[in-house]
């Protein structure tokens, strides 16, 4: 699995064709996964750190692994895909110094369905989808607490629940955990789907057109991470003043309508 990681990112390295620890600081490499955060870059924040001279390459990713690897080993100067729980998480379990920066525009967890036009419809054997990494899968069974299709055991953490926290099933449904990026494949297959929103919309779902919405709470609003010892650079200040640029809030209500938006943009809207 080193092996494999190093090789990797060290591919990635070569692709982007400029080392982290000898390159122009005006000169940014930013990872993200496909759908609307990386629409987020493209159609905003990249444009703006281009105007104040910022050569800025994305690198797309199709999983939650690598971009938080890219970014501690510097083949990345950032990443924006995941949230404070995931990336405290993976930071702490694979000893990275990795930071939050700011909060984005986040496109909430939702139910969809291919089969069904209602959560009513839901009956014994109803199949399930849902993300099989730990803190979307709580997400996701919170929701299904909420609906009253599972009961979750009486003081379960809302942000750790598990399968094995699930006291009761009061709707006769088969759970099937998948990974993340898999879920909008498995509407195909299942009744319903728990879909993050990035790869909802990235696969051609609209989140107008869920049967249910999660209302985001900040621990899972989406964010800008950087390398700890990056937090006081120039750069890093840069891109946390795009995201917080009345330009970008001006771009996020004409394409990110839907989208939960950060305490920053409420407060400009003001």
């Amino acid at each position: 699995m080193n092996n494999r990681r190093t090789l990797l990112v060290a591919a990635l390295a070569a692709a982007v064709s400029f080392s982290a620890h000898a390159k122009d600081p005006k000169e940014l490499v930013i990872g993200t996964s496909s759908g609307p955060y990386a629409d987020q870059l493209k159609l905003g924040i990249k444009p703006i750190l281009e105007k104040q001279g910022y050569k800025v390459k994305l690198v797309e990713f199709n999983d939650y692994i690598q971009p938080n690897f890219a970014l501690a080993e510097g083949s990345l100067d950032a990443n924006v895909f995941q949230h404070i729980i995931y990336l405290n998480k993976f930071s702490t379990d694979h000893k990275l110094a990795l930071s939050e920066l700011i909060k984005i525009p986040t496109a909430p967890i939702a139910i969809y369905s291919k089969k069904h036009k209602s959560l009513n419809e839901v009956k014994d054997g109803t199949t399930i989808a849902l993300p099989n990494d730990p803190t979307n899968q709580a997400r996701a069974l919170v929701l299904l607490d909420q609906q009253g299709w599972i009961k979750l055991r009486e003081k379960t953490d809302p942000l750790k629940a598990s399968e094995r926290d699930i006291a009761a099933y009061n709707k006769k449904i088969k759970l099937l955990p998948l990974e993340a990026a898999q879920l909008p494949r498995s509407l195909q297959d299942v009744d319903f789907a728990f879909i993050n929103g990035n790869y909802a919309v990235a696969s051609g779902l609209k989140l107008k057109d869920s049967l249910l919405r999660e209302k985001i709470s900040p621990a899972y609003a989406n964010l800008v991470a950087i390398r700890t010892a990056d937090k006081d650079k120039q750069f890093a200040k840069d891109i946390a003043a795009a995201y917080r640029s009345r330009e970008f809030l001006e771009l996020t209500n004409k394409y990110f309508t839907d989208y939960a938006k950060t305490d920053y943009q409420l407060a400009l809207e003001k």
